[in-house]
Protein backbone atom coordinates (compact mmCIF):
# COMPACT_ATOMS: atom_id res chain seq x y z
CA UNK A 1 0.00 0.00 0.00
CA UNK A 2 1.07 3.61 -0.93
CA UNK A 3 1.32 5.95 1.73
CA UNK A 4 0.34 9.46 1.64
CA UNK A 5 -0.86 12.41 3.47
CA UNK A 6 -4.96 12.41 3.46
CA UNK A 7 -4.25 15.51 1.30
CA UNK A 8 -2.87 13.54 -1.23
CA UNK A 9 -5.25 11.20 -1.29
CA UNK A 10 -7.79 13.23 -1.92
CA UNK A 11 -6.22 14.93 -5.00
CA UNK A 12 -5.40 10.94 -6.35
CA UNK A 13 -9.41 10.93 -5.89
CA UNK A 14 -10.38 13.67 -7.93
CA UNK A 15 -8.33 12.96 -10.74
CA UNK A 16 -9.87 9.36 -10.57
CA UNK A 17 -13.35 10.99 -10.63
CA UNK A 18 -12.22 12.62 -13.82
CA UNK A 19 -11.25 16.27 -12.52
CA UNK A 20 -8.56 18.24 -14.40
CA UNK A 21 -9.64 21.69 -12.75
CA UNK A 22 -10.35 23.34 -10.20
CA UNK A 23 -11.01 26.96 -9.42
CA UNK A 24 -9.99 28.98 -6.10
CA UNK A 25 -8.11 30.91 -3.52
CA UNK A 26 -5.17 29.55 -1.33
CA UNK A 27 -4.97 30.44 2.27
CA UNK A 28 -3.38 28.87 5.19
CA UNK A 29 -5.82 26.19 6.19
CA UNK A 30 -6.05 24.69 2.63
CA UNK A 31 -2.29 25.24 1.70
CA UNK A 32 -1.39 21.33 2.78
CA UNK A 33 -4.22 20.63 -0.10
CA UNK A 34 -2.54 22.88 -2.53
CA UNK A 35 0.64 21.44 -1.59
CA UNK A 36 -0.91 18.06 -2.68
CA UNK A 37 -2.08 19.35 -5.72
CA UNK A 38 1.18 20.48 -6.52
CA UNK A 39 2.90 17.40 -5.46
CA UNK A 40 0.31 14.70 -7.52
CA UNK A 41 -0.08 17.56 -10.25
CA UNK A 42 -2.90 16.59 -12.89
CA UNK A 43 -5.58 19.50 -11.83
CA UNK A 44 -4.85 23.13 -13.18
CA UNK A 45 -5.85 26.03 -11.25
CA UNK A 46 -7.81 29.20 -12.07
CA UNK A 47 -7.05 31.64 -9.31
CA UNK A 48 -10.12 33.57 -8.44
CA UNK A 49 -10.56 37.04 -7.20
CA UNK A 50 -13.58 36.09 -5.06
CA UNK A 51 -14.57 33.20 -3.60
CA UNK A 52 -18.03 33.03 -4.46
CA UNK A 53 -16.61 34.12 -7.74
CA UNK A 54 -14.84 30.88 -7.71
CA UNK A 55 -18.45 28.75 -7.28
CA UNK A 56 -20.12 30.51 -9.72
CA UNK A 57 -16.95 29.58 -11.60
CA UNK A 58 -17.19 25.83 -10.91
CA UNK A 59 -21.17 26.09 -11.74
CA UNK A 60 -20.27 27.50 -15.06
CA UNK A 61 -17.94 24.48 -15.68
CA UNK A 62 -20.83 22.13 -14.29
CA UNK A 63 -23.43 23.40 -16.84
CA UNK A 64 -21.41 23.50 -19.97
CA UNK A 65 -20.54 20.14 -20.81
CA UNK A 66 -22.61 16.76 -19.83
CA UNK A 67 -20.50 14.76 -16.88
CA UNK A 68 -18.93 17.85 -15.95
CA UNK A 69 -18.32 18.61 -12.24
CA UNK A 70 -17.08 21.76 -11.32
CA UNK A 71 -14.57 22.20 -8.39
CA UNK A 72 -13.90 25.51 -5.97
CA UNK A 73 -11.32 25.28 -3.64
CA UNK A 74 -10.93 27.68 -0.38
CA UNK A 75 -9.27 28.74 3.15
CA UNK A 76 -11.39 28.27 6.34
CA UNK A 77 -14.15 30.61 7.69
CA UNK A 78 -15.00 33.27 5.32
CA UNK A 79 -14.31 31.31 2.65
CA UNK A 80 -16.74 28.73 2.84
CA UNK A 81 -19.39 31.72 3.63
CA UNK A 82 -18.43 32.97 0.67
CA UNK A 83 -19.50 30.00 -1.31
CA UNK A 84 -23.01 29.49 0.34
CA UNK A 85 -24.29 31.51 -2.64
CA UNK A 86 -22.84 29.22 -5.24
CA UNK A 87 -24.00 26.55 -3.40
CA UNK A 88 -27.44 27.49 -3.24
CA UNK A 89 -27.26 28.23 -6.50
CA UNK A 90 -25.89 25.17 -7.68
CA UNK A 91 -28.66 23.25 -5.02
CA UNK A 92 -31.70 24.72 -6.69
CA UNK A 93 -30.79 24.14 -10.08
CA UNK A 94 -29.61 20.47 -9.42
CA UNK A 95 -26.22 21.29 -10.60
CA UNK A 96 -23.40 19.06 -8.91
CA UNK A 97 -20.45 21.10 -7.98
CA UNK A 98 -17.79 19.88 -4.85
CA UNK A 99 -16.61 22.58 -2.55
CA UNK A 100 -13.25 22.02 -0.79
CA UNK A 101 -12.79 23.68 2.28
CA UNK A 102 -9.81 24.36 5.20
CA UNK A 103 -11.01 24.32 8.73
CA UNK A 104 -9.05 24.59 12.18
CA UNK A 105 -7.08 22.22 13.47
CA UNK A 106 -9.46 19.08 15.55
CA UNK A 107 -8.56 20.16 18.42
CA UNK A 108 -9.70 23.73 18.33
CA UNK A 109 -12.64 23.73 16.77
CA UNK A 110 -14.36 23.92 20.13
CA UNK A 111 -12.47 27.42 21.00
CA UNK A 112 -13.22 29.64 18.48
CA UNK A 113 -10.12 29.78 16.66
CA UNK A 114 -9.10 32.19 14.31
CA UNK A 115 -11.45 31.80 11.50
CA UNK A 116 -12.88 28.44 12.56
CA UNK A 117 -16.60 28.50 11.37
CA UNK A 118 -19.17 25.27 11.29
CA UNK A 119 -19.65 25.26 8.10
CA UNK A 120 -20.67 21.83 7.81
CA UNK A 121 -24.07 23.17 9.34
CA UNK A 122 -24.43 26.51 7.52
CA UNK A 123 -23.90 24.61 4.13
CA UNK A 124 -26.30 21.43 5.14
CA UNK A 125 -29.70 22.93 3.94
CA UNK A 126 -27.96 23.79 0.25
CA UNK A 127 -26.33 20.82 -0.37
CA UNK A 128 -26.99 17.27 -1.00
CA UNK A 129 -24.31 16.81 1.81
CA UNK A 130 -22.01 18.59 3.85
CA UNK A 131 -19.20 16.71 6.24
CA UNK A 132 -16.44 18.41 8.45
CA UNK A 133 -13.87 14.81 7.96
CA UNK A 134 -12.72 14.33 11.34
CA UNK A 135 -10.52 11.86 10.83
CA UNK A 136 -7.83 11.41 7.95
CA UNK A 137 -8.17 7.97 6.79
CA UNK A 138 -12.19 8.77 6.12
CA UNK A 139 -10.85 11.51 3.52
CA UNK A 140 -10.37 9.56 0.21
CA UNK A 141 -13.75 7.68 1.07
CA UNK A 142 -15.63 11.09 1.92
CA UNK A 143 -14.28 12.20 -1.41
CA UNK A 144 -15.48 9.32 -2.99
CA UNK A 145 -18.47 9.45 -1.19
CA UNK A 146 -19.28 13.01 -2.71
CA UNK A 147 -19.22 12.07 -6.01
CA UNK A 148 -21.38 9.33 -5.43
CA UNK A 149 -24.15 11.71 -4.12
CA UNK A 150 -23.56 14.02 -6.77
CA UNK A 151 -23.91 12.07 -9.94
CA UNK A 152 -27.13 9.95 -7.90
CA UNK A 153 -31.03 10.72 -8.14
CA UNK A 154 -31.37 14.30 -8.15
CA UNK A 155 -27.73 16.03 -9.31
CA UNK A 156 -26.73 18.58 -6.66
CA UNK A 157 -23.57 19.94 -4.91
CA UNK A 158 -21.64 18.54 -1.97
CA UNK A 159 -19.18 20.72 0.76
CA UNK A 160 -16.31 19.03 1.93
CA UNK A 161 -14.31 20.51 5.25
CA UNK A 162 -10.95 19.65 5.91
CA UNK A 163 -9.37 20.45 9.34
CA UNK A 164 -5.32 21.30 8.40
CA UNK A 165 -4.50 18.77 10.83
CA UNK A 166 -6.51 16.25 8.85
CA UNK A 167 -4.98 16.78 5.37
CA UNK A 168 -1.56 16.50 7.12
CA UNK A 169 -1.92 13.00 8.50
CA UNK A 170 -0.63 10.13 6.71
CA UNK A 171 -2.89 7.46 6.09
CA UNK A 172 -2.66 4.53 3.86
CA UNK A 173 -4.44 4.63 0.12
CA UNK A 174 -4.09 2.82 -2.97
CA UNK A 175 -4.74 5.30 -5.89
CA UNK A 176 -3.98 2.59 -8.72
CA UNK A 177 -7.02 0.26 -7.50
CA UNK A 178 -9.41 2.96 -6.74
CA UNK A 179 -12.87 3.62 -8.53
CA UNK A 180 -15.81 5.50 -8.75
CA UNK A 181 -19.01 4.34 -6.61
CA UNK A 182 -21.79 3.01 -9.06
CA UNK A 183 -24.07 6.10 -9.80
CA UNK A 184 -27.74 5.32 -9.17
CA UNK A 185 -30.66 7.14 -11.07
CA UNK A 186 -34.51 5.48 -10.76
CA UNK A 187 -35.76 4.52 -14.36
CA UNK A 188 -39.34 4.19 -15.31
CA UNK A 189 -41.06 0.90 -16.25
CA UNK A 190 -42.69 -0.11 -19.15
CA UNK A 191 -46.53 0.15 -17.66
CA UNK A 192 -45.91 3.63 -16.68
CA UNK A 193 -44.84 4.89 -20.02
CA UNK A 194 -47.66 3.05 -21.64
CA UNK A 195 -50.08 4.76 -19.09
CA UNK A 196 -49.02 8.09 -19.39
CA UNK A 197 -49.15 7.45 -23.58
CA UNK A 198 -52.36 6.32 -23.02
CA UNK A 199 -53.66 9.54 -21.75
CA UNK A 200 -51.74 11.49 -24.18
CA UNK A 201 -53.47 9.22 -26.94
CA UNK A 202 -56.84 10.38 -25.18
CA UNK A 203 -56.07 14.31 -25.55
CA UNK A 204 -56.26 16.66 -28.51
CA UNK A 205 -54.05 19.53 -27.72
CA UNK A 206 -50.99 18.03 -25.82
CA UNK A 207 -47.66 19.93 -25.18
CA UNK A 208 -44.40 18.41 -23.53
CA UNK A 209 -42.94 20.60 -21.00
CA UNK A 210 -39.34 20.04 -21.19
CA UNK A 211 -37.26 20.87 -17.63
CA UNK A 212 -33.57 21.48 -17.35
CA UNK A 213 -33.62 17.70 -15.91
CA UNK A 214 -34.01 16.76 -19.89
CA UNK A 215 -30.65 18.60 -20.17
CA UNK A 216 -28.91 17.14 -17.09
CA UNK A 217 -29.32 13.71 -17.83
CA UNK A 218 -28.03 14.51 -21.62
CA UNK A 219 -31.13 13.79 -23.02
CA UNK A 220 -32.24 16.63 -25.56
CA UNK A 221 -31.82 14.09 -28.58
CA UNK A 222 -34.46 11.87 -26.98
CA UNK A 223 -36.47 14.57 -25.80
CA UNK A 224 -36.79 15.84 -29.92
CA UNK A 225 -37.53 12.12 -31.33
CA UNK A 226 -39.86 11.51 -28.98
CA UNK A 227 -41.55 15.28 -30.07
CA UNK A 228 -40.65 14.14 -33.92
CA UNK A 229 -42.37 10.83 -33.31
CA UNK A 230 -45.58 11.55 -31.77
CA UNK A 231 -45.77 15.12 -33.55
CA UNK A 232 -46.52 16.69 -29.82
CA UNK A 233 -45.21 20.45 -29.76
CA UNK A 234 -42.14 21.12 -27.33
CA UNK A 235 -42.66 23.82 -24.49
CA UNK A 236 -39.11 24.32 -22.78
CA UNK A 237 -39.11 25.87 -19.24
CA UNK A 238 -36.11 28.55 -19.17
CA UNK A 239 -34.09 25.85 -17.52
CA UNK A 240 -34.57 23.42 -20.49
CA UNK A 241 -34.24 26.45 -23.25
CA UNK A 242 -32.28 24.80 -26.14
CA UNK A 243 -33.47 21.09 -25.83
CA UNK A 244 -35.33 21.68 -29.33
CA UNK A 245 -34.14 24.27 -31.49
CA UNK A 246 -35.46 27.71 -31.44
CA UNK A 247 -36.51 27.20 -34.99
CA UNK A 248 -37.88 23.89 -35.14
CA UNK A 249 -41.14 23.59 -36.32
CA UNK A 250 -42.32 21.48 -33.04
CA UNK A 251 -40.98 24.54 -30.57
CA UNK A 252 -43.76 26.05 -29.36
CA UNK A 253 -42.48 29.04 -27.20
CA UNK A 254 -41.47 29.77 -23.47
CA UNK A 255 -44.35 29.97 -21.08
CA UNK A 256 -44.04 31.80 -17.46
CA UNK A 257 -44.95 35.35 -16.33
CA UNK A 258 -41.39 37.05 -17.20
CA UNK A 259 -39.17 35.23 -19.32
CA UNK A 260 -41.98 33.90 -21.81
CA UNK A 261 -42.94 34.23 -25.27
CA UNK A 262 -46.49 35.82 -26.32
CA UNK A 263 -47.41 32.41 -28.05
CA UNK A 264 -45.79 30.52 -25.83
CA UNK A 265 -48.49 31.57 -22.97
CA UNK A 266 -51.30 31.80 -25.83
CA UNK A 267 -50.52 27.72 -27.17
CA UNK A 268 -50.30 26.54 -23.10
CA UNK A 269 -53.73 28.43 -22.33
CA UNK A 270 -55.30 26.46 -25.88
CA UNK A 271 -53.89 22.84 -24.73
CA UNK A 272 -55.32 20.48 -23.11
CA UNK A 273 -52.88 17.95 -21.76
CA UNK A 274 -48.99 18.68 -20.20
CA UNK A 275 -46.41 15.78 -19.95
CA UNK A 276 -43.50 17.36 -17.67
CA UNK A 277 -40.23 15.96 -18.01
CA UNK A 278 -37.27 17.08 -15.74
CA UNK A 279 -39.13 20.53 -14.68
CA UNK A 280 -40.03 21.57 -11.58
CA UNK A 281 -43.67 23.65 -12.31
CA UNK A 282 -41.58 26.98 -11.18
CA UNK A 283 -43.96 29.66 -9.69
CA UNK A 284 -42.54 31.88 -12.39
CA UNK A 285 -43.31 29.45 -15.18
CA UNK A 286 -46.73 28.57 -14.15
CA UNK A 287 -47.70 31.73 -12.34
CA UNK A 288 -51.09 31.84 -10.97
CA UNK A 289 -51.74 27.75 -10.71
CA UNK A 290 -55.40 27.57 -11.13
CA UNK A 291 -55.14 29.54 -14.62
CA UNK A 292 -51.88 27.51 -15.59
CA UNK A 293 -54.18 23.77 -14.78
CA UNK A 294 -58.00 24.79 -15.68
CA UNK A 295 -58.59 22.11 -17.94
CA UNK A 296 -55.60 20.29 -18.38
CA UNK A 297 -54.31 16.90 -17.52
CA UNK A 298 -51.37 16.42 -16.29
CA UNK A 299 -48.29 13.55 -16.36
CA UNK A 300 -44.80 14.49 -14.55
CA UNK A 301 -41.85 12.95 -14.72
CA UNK A 302 -38.76 13.51 -12.32
CA UNK A 303 -35.65 12.23 -11.04
CA UNK A 304 -36.76 13.28 -7.07
CA UNK A 305 -39.60 11.33 -6.16
CA UNK A 306 -40.70 14.16 -3.59
CA UNK A 307 -40.48 16.71 -6.78
CA UNK A 308 -43.66 15.32 -7.72
CA UNK A 309 -46.69 17.05 -6.00
CA UNK A 310 -44.67 19.23 -4.47
CA UNK A 311 -46.43 22.34 -6.33
CA UNK A 312 -49.81 20.71 -7.33
CA UNK A 313 -51.00 17.22 -7.76
CA UNK A 314 -50.52 15.50 -11.38
CA UNK A 315 -52.93 13.38 -12.56
CA UNK A 316 -50.02 11.36 -12.88
CA UNK A 317 -46.29 10.80 -11.92
CA UNK A 318 -43.69 8.82 -12.48
CA UNK A 319 -39.99 9.01 -10.98
CA UNK A 320 -37.30 8.60 -13.41
CA UNK A 321 -33.97 10.02 -14.70
CA UNK A 322 -35.14 11.98 -18.35
CA UNK A 323 -33.02 10.03 -20.16
CA UNK A 324 -34.30 6.46 -18.72
CA UNK A 325 -38.08 7.73 -19.07
CA UNK A 326 -37.46 9.17 -22.85
CA UNK A 327 -35.81 6.04 -23.99
CA UNK A 328 -38.84 4.09 -22.84
CA UNK A 329 -40.98 6.99 -24.35
CA UNK A 330 -39.26 6.30 -27.82
CA UNK A 331 -39.63 2.77 -27.60
CA UNK A 332 -43.17 2.43 -27.39
CA UNK A 333 -43.99 5.81 -29.45
CA UNK A 334 -42.42 3.75 -32.37
CA UNK A 335 -44.25 0.34 -31.92
CA UNK A 336 -47.53 2.47 -31.12
CA UNK A 337 -46.90 4.27 -34.55
CA UNK A 338 -46.45 1.35 -36.38
CA UNK A 339 -49.42 0.07 -35.37
CA UNK A 340 -51.18 3.45 -36.61
CA UNK A 341 -52.44 3.91 -32.71
CA UNK A 342 -50.89 7.13 -32.27
CA UNK A 343 -53.21 9.97 -33.21
CA UNK A 344 -52.06 12.74 -35.67
CA UNK A 345 -51.12 16.16 -34.68
CA UNK A 346 -50.46 17.88 -37.52
CA UNK A 347 -53.33 20.50 -37.46
CA UNK A 348 -52.69 21.17 -33.38
CA UNK A 349 -48.62 21.48 -34.47
CA UNK A 350 -49.80 23.31 -37.12
CA UNK A 351 -51.97 26.07 -35.08
CA UNK A 352 -49.11 26.23 -32.30
CA UNK A 353 -47.22 27.45 -35.28
CA UNK A 354 -49.16 30.40 -36.63
CA UNK A 355 -49.29 31.79 -33.24
CA UNK A 356 -45.52 31.71 -33.46
CA UNK A 357 -45.77 33.49 -36.95
CA UNK A 358 -47.71 35.88 -35.85
CA UNK A 359 -48.20 36.94 -31.71
CA UNK A 360 -44.77 38.75 -31.79
CA UNK A 361 -42.97 42.16 -30.04
CA UNK A 362 -41.81 44.69 -31.18
CA UNK A 363 -37.89 45.01 -31.15
CA UNK A 364 -37.16 47.13 -34.20
CA UNK A 365 -36.88 51.16 -32.82
CA UNK A 366 -34.52 53.48 -33.76
CA UNK A 367 -34.72 55.82 -30.13
CA UNK A 368 -31.77 57.48 -28.73
CA UNK A 369 -30.99 56.69 -25.95
CA UNK A 370 -31.44 52.94 -26.86
CA UNK A 371 -34.55 50.84 -26.31
CA UNK A 372 -33.20 47.25 -24.87
CA UNK A 373 -35.62 45.72 -27.59
CA UNK A 374 -33.69 46.69 -30.41
CA UNK A 375 -29.82 45.55 -28.68
CA UNK A 376 -31.63 41.53 -28.47
CA UNK A 377 -32.33 42.14 -32.13
CA UNK A 378 -29.06 42.95 -33.34
CA UNK A 379 -27.65 40.22 -30.71
CA UNK A 380 -29.86 37.71 -32.94
CA UNK A 381 -28.01 39.37 -36.36
CA UNK A 382 -24.42 38.76 -35.22
CA UNK A 383 -24.24 36.25 -33.25
CA UNK A 384 -24.14 32.58 -34.37
CA UNK A 385 -26.47 29.47 -33.87
CA UNK A 386 -23.75 27.88 -31.96
CA UNK A 387 -23.24 30.75 -29.12
CA UNK A 388 -23.49 30.16 -25.51
CA UNK A 389 -25.15 32.58 -23.86
CA UNK A 390 -24.80 33.26 -20.41
CA UNK A 391 -26.91 35.38 -17.68
CA UNK A 392 -28.37 35.35 -14.64
CA UNK A 393 -31.50 38.08 -13.33
CA UNK A 394 -33.10 41.66 -14.37
CA UNK A 395 -34.47 43.02 -16.96
CA UNK A 396 -32.12 42.20 -19.31
CA UNK A 397 -31.92 38.59 -18.84
CA UNK A 398 -35.71 38.50 -18.91
CA UNK A 399 -35.78 40.66 -21.93
CA UNK A 400 -32.61 38.55 -23.35
CA UNK A 401 -35.34 35.26 -22.90
CA UNK A 402 -38.11 37.07 -24.88
CA UNK A 403 -36.13 37.78 -27.87
CA UNK A 404 -32.77 35.78 -27.94
CA UNK A 405 -32.35 32.57 -30.01
CA UNK A 406 -30.95 29.41 -28.52
CA UNK A 407 -30.42 26.16 -31.00
CA UNK A 408 -28.95 24.01 -28.60
CA UNK A 409 -29.05 22.53 -25.11
CA UNK A 410 -26.40 24.02 -22.36
CA UNK A 411 -26.57 27.70 -24.89
CA UNK A 412 -28.36 29.30 -22.74
CA UNK A 413 -26.60 28.93 -19.39
CA UNK A 414 -28.75 30.41 -16.91
CA UNK A 415 -28.75 30.86 -13.18
CA UNK A 416 -32.73 29.91 -12.13
CA UNK A 417 -34.08 29.62 -8.95
CA UNK A 418 -31.80 31.66 -6.39
CA UNK A 419 -31.05 34.43 -9.40
CA UNK A 420 -27.88 35.73 -7.52
CA UNK A 421 -26.80 39.37 -8.83
CA UNK A 422 -23.03 38.79 -10.50
CA UNK A 423 -23.11 35.56 -11.19
CA UNK A 424 -22.58 36.19 -14.72
CA UNK A 425 -19.09 37.10 -14.81
CA UNK A 426 -17.47 34.26 -13.18
CA UNK A 427 -20.12 31.38 -14.46
CA UNK A 428 -19.07 32.88 -18.33
CA UNK A 429 -15.63 32.27 -17.28
CA UNK A 430 -16.13 28.49 -16.03
CA UNK A 431 -18.00 27.91 -19.24
CA UNK A 432 -14.86 28.80 -21.44
CA UNK A 433 -12.29 27.24 -19.08
CA UNK A 434 -14.93 23.87 -19.90
CA UNK A 435 -15.15 24.61 -23.84
CA UNK A 436 -12.70 26.79 -24.52
CA UNK A 437 -13.47 27.00 -28.28
CA UNK A 438 -17.02 27.82 -27.44
CA UNK A 439 -18.43 31.43 -28.35
CA UNK A 440 -19.88 32.38 -25.02
CA UNK A 441 -21.76 35.68 -24.76
CA UNK A 442 -22.60 36.96 -21.61
CA UNK A 443 -25.55 39.27 -20.82
CA UNK A 444 -25.89 41.68 -17.62
CA UNK A 445 -27.40 44.57 -16.41
CA UNK A 446 -25.43 47.08 -15.24
CA UNK A 447 -25.74 46.30 -11.25
CA UNK A 448 -25.19 42.49 -11.79
CA UNK A 449 -22.22 43.69 -13.68
CA UNK A 450 -21.19 45.66 -10.91
CA UNK A 451 -21.56 43.15 -7.97
CA UNK A 452 -18.31 40.66 -8.95
CA UNK A 453 -16.44 42.97 -11.90
CA UNK A 454 -13.47 42.25 -10.40
CA UNK A 455 -13.23 38.59 -11.94
CA UNK A 456 -12.79 40.11 -15.46
CA UNK A 457 -9.02 39.85 -14.05
CA UNK A 458 -9.23 36.12 -13.94
CA UNK A 459 -10.06 36.22 -17.39
CA UNK A 460 -7.43 38.47 -18.61
CA UNK A 461 -4.80 36.45 -16.77
CA UNK A 462 -5.88 32.85 -17.40
CA UNK A 463 -6.64 34.04 -21.33
CA UNK A 464 -10.31 32.96 -21.36
CA UNK A 465 -12.14 35.13 -24.15
CA UNK A 466 -15.68 35.90 -24.69
CA UNK A 467 -17.85 38.71 -24.99
CA UNK A 468 -20.08 40.32 -22.58
CA UNK A 469 -23.25 42.50 -23.69
CA UNK A 470 -23.73 45.03 -20.71
CA UNK A 471 -26.91 46.78 -20.92
CA UNK A 472 -26.52 50.19 -19.14
CA UNK A 473 -29.92 52.19 -17.95
CA UNK A 474 -28.08 52.87 -14.63
CA UNK A 475 -31.07 51.43 -12.32
CA UNK A 476 -32.08 48.12 -10.79
CA UNK A 477 -34.21 48.29 -14.04
CA UNK A 478 -36.05 45.04 -12.32
CA UNK A 479 -36.79 46.44 -8.75
CA UNK A 480 -37.71 50.02 -10.30
CA UNK A 481 -40.45 48.29 -11.90
CA UNK A 482 -41.73 46.08 -9.06
CA UNK A 483 -41.73 49.18 -7.25
CA UNK A 484 -44.71 50.27 -9.46
CA UNK A 485 -46.99 48.30 -7.39
CA UNK A 486 -45.94 50.28 -4.55
CA UNK A 487 -46.06 53.77 -6.43
CA UNK A 488 -42.22 54.28 -5.53
CA UNK A 489 -39.31 54.82 -7.49
CA UNK A 490 -37.27 53.98 -4.08
CA UNK A 491 -33.47 53.58 -4.11
CA UNK A 492 -32.57 51.89 -7.06
CA UNK A 493 -31.16 54.78 -8.78
CA UNK A 494 -27.51 53.85 -9.88
CA UNK A 495 -27.15 57.33 -11.54
CA UNK A 496 -24.65 60.35 -10.05
CA UNK A 497 -22.10 62.63 -12.27
CA UNK A 498 -18.99 60.86 -12.87
CA UNK A 499 -16.43 63.58 -12.19
CA UNK A 500 -13.81 61.44 -13.87
CA UNK A 501 -15.87 60.69 -16.87
CA UNK A 502 -18.36 63.45 -18.11
CA UNK A 503 -19.18 61.84 -21.30
CA UNK A 504 -21.76 59.14 -20.00
CA UNK A 505 -23.92 61.89 -19.04
CA UNK A 506 -24.83 60.62 -15.82
CA UNK A 507 -24.84 57.30 -15.64
CA UNK A 508 -22.26 56.90 -13.40
CA UNK A 509 -19.60 54.39 -13.43
CA UNK A 510 -17.30 54.48 -16.37
CA UNK A 511 -17.60 50.78 -16.62
CA UNK A 512 -14.75 51.11 -19.92
CA UNK A 513 -12.15 52.67 -17.53
CA UNK A 514 -12.92 49.90 -14.85
CA UNK A 515 -12.82 47.04 -17.70
CA UNK A 516 -9.56 48.25 -19.12
CA UNK A 517 -8.16 48.62 -16.01
CA UNK A 518 -8.72 44.83 -15.11
CA UNK A 519 -6.65 43.69 -18.61
CA UNK A 520 -9.37 43.75 -20.27
CA UNK A 521 -11.10 45.44 -23.84
CA UNK A 522 -14.31 47.54 -23.55
CA UNK A 523 -16.31 49.31 -26.31
CA UNK A 524 -19.16 51.65 -25.21
CA UNK A 525 -22.47 51.97 -27.82
CA UNK A 526 -25.21 54.96 -27.39
CA UNK A 527 -26.93 54.91 -30.78
CA UNK A 528 -28.52 51.93 -31.80
CA UNK A 529 -26.98 51.47 -35.42
CA UNK A 530 -23.68 51.49 -33.65
CA UNK A 531 -24.51 48.38 -31.52
CA UNK A 532 -23.89 45.45 -34.67
CA UNK A 533 -20.73 46.58 -35.58
CA UNK A 534 -19.21 46.67 -32.02
CA UNK A 535 -20.17 43.72 -31.85
CA UNK A 536 -18.30 42.69 -34.73
CA UNK A 537 -15.73 44.64 -33.38
CA UNK A 538 -15.89 42.39 -29.80
CA UNK A 539 -15.34 39.32 -32.33
CA UNK A 540 -12.24 40.47 -33.36
CA UNK A 541 -10.69 41.67 -30.02
CA UNK A 542 -11.76 38.76 -28.36
CA UNK A 543 -9.65 36.38 -30.42
CA UNK A 544 -6.79 38.99 -31.26
CA UNK A 545 -5.94 40.14 -27.24
CA UNK A 546 -7.65 36.59 -26.00
CA UNK A 547 -9.61 38.84 -22.89
CA UNK A 548 -13.10 39.18 -22.08
CA UNK A 549 -14.69 41.97 -24.44
CA UNK A 550 -17.24 44.24 -22.71
CA UNK A 551 -19.70 45.70 -25.05
CA UNK A 552 -21.56 48.26 -23.17
CA UNK A 553 -24.73 49.60 -24.85
CA UNK A 554 -26.45 52.64 -22.80
CA UNK A 555 -30.16 52.57 -22.70
CA UNK A 556 -32.94 54.62 -22.40
CA UNK A 557 -33.65 55.05 -18.03
CA UNK A 558 -36.91 53.65 -18.03
CA UNK A 559 -37.91 50.90 -19.61
CA UNK A 560 -40.97 48.24 -18.55
CA UNK A 561 -40.82 45.09 -19.93
CA UNK A 562 -43.54 42.38 -20.39
CA UNK A 563 -44.88 40.44 -17.27
CA UNK A 564 -47.51 39.72 -15.19
CA UNK A 565 -49.04 37.41 -12.64
CA UNK A 566 -51.00 35.30 -14.40
CA UNK A 567 -50.43 33.27 -18.08
CA UNK A 568 -53.82 35.07 -19.45
CA UNK A 569 -53.00 38.71 -18.02
CA UNK A 570 -49.27 39.64 -19.20
CA UNK A 571 -48.75 43.44 -19.14
CA UNK A 572 -47.25 44.54 -22.42
CA UNK A 573 -45.95 47.58 -21.47
CA UNK A 574 -44.76 48.95 -25.54
CA UNK A 575 -45.95 48.59 -28.77
CA UNK A 576 -46.67 44.79 -30.28
CA UNK A 577 -45.07 44.02 -33.85
CA UNK A 578 -47.99 44.53 -36.12
CA UNK A 579 -45.40 43.06 -39.31
CA UNK A 580 -41.78 41.25 -39.20
CA UNK A 581 -40.63 44.72 -40.36
CA UNK A 582 -41.16 45.47 -36.62
CA UNK A 583 -39.49 42.26 -35.32
CA UNK A 584 -36.78 41.24 -38.18
CA UNK A 585 -34.73 38.81 -36.28
CA UNK A 586 -37.70 36.66 -34.97
CA UNK A 587 -37.51 33.17 -35.81
CA UNK A 588 -40.47 33.86 -37.83
CA UNK A 589 -38.55 36.56 -39.63
CA UNK A 590 -35.74 34.33 -39.84
CA UNK A 591 -37.52 31.17 -41.36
Amino acid sequence: MARMTAADAAVHVLRKEGIDVAFGLPGAAINPFYAAMRRVGGVDHVLARHVEGASHMAEGYTRTKPGNIGVCIGTSGPAGTDMITGLYSASADSIPILCITGQAPTGKLHKEDFQAVDIKAIAGPVTKWAITVMEAAQVPRAFQQAFHLMRSGRPGPVLIDLPIDVQMTEIEFDPDTYEPLPVYKPAATRVQIEKALTMLNESERPLLVAGGGIINADAAAELQEFAELTGVPVIPTLMGWGTVPDDHPLMAGMVGLQTSHRYGNATMLESDFVIGIGNRWANRHTGNLETYTEGRTFVHVDIEPTQIGRIFGPDYGIVSDAKAALALFIEVAKEWKAAGRLKDRSAWAESCQERKRTMLRKTHFDDVPVKPQRVYEEMNKVFGRDTRYVSTIGLSQIAGAQFLHVYGARHWINCGQAGPLGWTIPAALGVCRADPDANVVALSGDYDFQFMIEELAVGAQFKLPYIHVLVNNAYLGLIRQAQRGFDMDYCVQLSFENINCEEINGYGVDHVSVVEGLGCKALRVTKPDDIAPALRKAQELAQEHRVPVVVEVILERVTNIAMGTDLGGINEFEALAENLEDAPSSIAALT
